[in-house]
């Protein structure tokens, strides 16, 4: 095996080689130190998959990008290495990869990956003897399925890979070579969801077969200790550590997508990232720098004169470029939003004030004073109809007799 470094290498980089010392050990032994190491990149693809936000359990399946699918698999490659490390702590190690194996198996429940008859049996509370006999022949039935479908997809490729090289030889072009990158890019999203299948079957198996450990291994080691003169004491410390092992364990594994780390914004930065041209650790100004065209572009200065001015203004684009990046657009529109609800806080502030409501309260009485002068205008008004009536004063016009 070829020596494995953690430094200086890119997020895929570290997934293949861990993933290729994964399947070496299910198809023939490996030393425990390749074992170990490998269980250090996988830690450390693990890292870099919370850093840069990868994953969400808002998403859903759908959402996850195919070149991101793969990284669904680092928690059940590093529980099963992990259970394949001969140490004198047996029990603690069995512990540890069960609980990346619940790891696994709950964020692709949270990514709905878990088949509904594996969430019913383990929604129930008793299970019985035929119950558990049926679930087990699901599953063997689903693994069955999964590894066939998987040897199909690697036979589809391969003939589509001699087919793509008998035709490159020919001068003739085929009509649908233009489709061949969709066809390639559903068909590795295909094989991806497919091993994530296949894992789940093995990681519900493996996960049954270690608690069985456990509680043999738990057993044995009590009728140890029982046999001694400490035995009480002894047991009591050993279930308080265990019990606040698995505490502390589950509230870091609870923490990793309750709490992430501070994702990275910029996209630019993150293909970098994903690519292995930058870091993690790395600092990055999210500055956006707008291209330059024209006779400007080949000068590494700016323009001072007029003539130089109008000269870097020559075979400029025909459309405006844009002078903001998008996370700087989107840090001035919180900004305005922000003062908006500021404004709007205030309005509603000064609506409930004393002010306003002493204003309100004074209306009634206001409202009743215009009542009373315009009742008494109309009685004065009518008074005055009474002793003019209709037609008086108006003698000149009277006829005469």
């Amino acid at each position: 095996m070829a020596e494995l470094n953690a430094e200086e290498m890119s997020l895929p980089v570290i997934f293949d080689k861990a993933r290729k010392v994964h399947l070496a050990t299910s198809e023939a032994s490996v030393d425990q130190d390749t074992i170990r190491r490998a269980c250090d990149l996988l830690r450390k693809c693990e890292d870099m998959v919370g850093k840069l936000g990868l994953f969400s359990r808002n998403e859903s399946k759908d959402d996850i990008s195919t070149t991101n699918l793969k990284y669904l698999l680092v928690p059940y490659y590093l529980g099963e290495l992990m259970e394949k490390i001969s140490e004198e702590g047996r029990i603690e190690i069995l512990i540890a990869s069960q609980a990346k194996l619940k790891e696994f198996i709950s964020f692709c429940e949270a990514m709905e990956l878990v088949p509904e008859d594996e969430l019913e049996s383990s929604a129930q509370a008793s299970v019985t003897f035929a119950d558990r006999r049926a679930k087990k022949i699901a599953r063997f039935k689903r693994q069955k399925a999964a590894e066939s479908k998987l040897l199909e997809i690697k036979e589809r490729k391969e003939r589509r890979g001699r087919s793509t090289r008998a035709s490159a030889m020919s001068t003739t072009v085929d009509a649908g070579e233009e489709d061949m990158g969709d066809e390639d890019a559903e068909e590795e999203r295909e094989a991806w969801l497919t091993t994530v299948s296949l894992a789940m079957c093995k990681a519900f198996d493996l996960l049954e077969m270690l608690k069985k450990e456990e509680e043999m291994l738990s057993a044995v080691k009590e009728m140890q200790e029982k046999s001694q003169d400490n035995e009480f004491s002894r047991s009591m410390l050993d279930d308080r550590a265990k019990k606040a092992e698995a505490w502390h364990h589950n509230a870091a594994t609870r923490g990793r997508y309750s709490k992430p780390a501070t994702p990275i914004t910029c996209a630019t930065f993150a293909q970098d990232v994903l690519e292995g041209r930058a870091k993690v650790s790395e600092f990055h100004e999210h500055k956006h720098q707008p291209m330059i065209f024209g006779p400007a572009s080949l000068v590494s200065r700016n323009p001072t004169s007029e003539r130089e001015k109008i000269a870097s203004q020559v075979f400029q684009p025909h459309y405006r470029l844009p002078t903001m990046s998008i996370e700087e657009a989107g840090l001035k529109e919180m900004e305005i939003m922000n003062k908006w609800q500021e404004r709007n806080a205030k309005m509603v502030e000064e609506a409930n004030s004393s002010w306003h409501k002493d204003r309100k309260e004074s209306r009634p009485d206001e409202e009743d004073e215009d009542d009373d002068a315009a009742q008494e205008k109309a009685r004065a008004w009518d008074d005055w109809k009474d002793e003019n009536p209709r037609g008086a004063g108006n003698k000149k016009l009277t006829p005469c007799g």
